[in-house]
């Protein structure tokens, strides 16, 4: 179970440096077009899953050491 946690945690990691990349290459001439702003969403969002898989994970780590 822990090391599926952190599997997650590396994917949506390097989903989210895919999109932050995507973002960087469709920009054109400016930041605001819709494109790119929805791409930046989409790799916080991925971020935000990362942190939070991240907190999971040492959750279940702590409680498994208090069990051995």
């Amino acid at each position: 179970m822990g090391r599926s946690i952190l599997t997650r945690a590396i994917v949506y990691f390097l989903m989210a440096l895919a999109f932050i990349y995507f973002a960087i290459q469709s920009n054109n001439e400016t930041v605001w077009n819709p494109v790119t702003l929805i791409l930046a969403a989409v790799a916080a969002m991925d971020i935000w899953v990362v942190c939070k898989l991240l907190k999971q994970y040492s959750i279940f780590k702590k409680k498994k050491s208090r069990i051995d």
